[in-house]
């Protein structure tokens, strides 16, 4: 078995996000994971609500997750997770108990740790996310590479935008960013913020110029000639200060992450 220190040639960096209500077990988990230079801690979490909500924002590659915890268990976050539609990242199920292992399982998590957690056993649960991870973002690559995206047939120069009793139409080139909440689409320029009547960002995204606007993260489609200012964030992660009144920051996911600093030549 190869030493925990050493990183495999080539391997990039995999984000993880800690979920556990007792402090004295995430301190202790975390510290065992500096043994692994490639695992970069993006957030911890100390109840199951906290969770989904780091997990959407930041889009971790694996997240450790405790079982019992109050309120939303374990098993009630990757419930809530597939019940929004949010991407499963990888889940290593991490608890005292074996009871919950075959639920586990067939939630199709990774590894199921029972704490303490044993060196040699975590450096197997790497091990295992290490490879597919990278067979993920492999296959990602190459389902990008054979072609760039094509234009839509029918690009919208107007765009109907609701805002109180009001319906504004707005040119298309004006939108800042839109974003979808609970299904709802707000899209925002300088001087109108509203809903649209689009269903999903999907369908907004397809009806538009994709050499202007960019999917940058599951919940925003950005006009990239409105960024005022790219934010670092993290340690490899960045958001996007958008040039609308709010100057509203918007997150970018570690997918899109390195398309931006090609883009911008960062």
């Amino acid at each position: 078995m190869q030493n925990r220190a050493s990183v495999p040639v080539g391997s990039a960096t995999i984000s993880a996000i800690l979920v556990d209500d007792e402090k004295l077990a995430s301190d202790e988990l975390a510290y065992q994971l500096q043994q692994f230079p490639d695992i970069e801690i993006a957030a911890t979490a100390t109840n199951g609500l906290e969770a989904v909500k780091l997990i959407e924002d930041l889009e971790p590659d694996l997240v450790f997750l405790d079982v019992q915890m109050p309120g939303l268990d374990g098993l009630g976050v990757v419930r809530t997770l597939r019940e929004r539609d949010i991407p499963l990242p990888y889940i290593v199920m991490a608890t005292a108990f074996d009871q919950y292992a075959v639920e586990a399982f067939r939630m199709e998590a990774l590894d199921y740790l029972l704490k303490p957690i044993e060196a040699d056993r975590l450096e197997v649960t790497i091990e295992r996310a290490r490879k597919v991870i990278g067979e993920r973002n492999r296959a990602a690559l190459a389902a990008e590479a054979p072609t760039a995206t094509p234009k839509p047939a029918l690009q919208r120069s107007k765009l109907l935008v609701r805002s109180g009793q009001r319906n504004f139409v707005v040119d298309a080139q004006d939108v800042v960013y839109a974003t979808i909440h609970d299904g709802l689409i707000t899209v925002v320029t300088a001087q109108v913020e509203g809903q649209s009547n689009y269903r999903t960002i999907e369908e907004l995204q397809s009806n538009l110029d994709p050499d202007v606007f960019w999917r940058v993260h599951r919940s925003f489609l950005v006009n990239i000639n409105r960024i005022r200012e790219v934010v670092p964030w993290f340690k490899s992660s960045l958001q996007l200060k958008m040039d609308d009144k709010k100057q509203t920051e918007v997150p970018v996911s570690r997918a899109q992450a390195k398309r931006l600093r090609a883009l911008l030549k960062l």
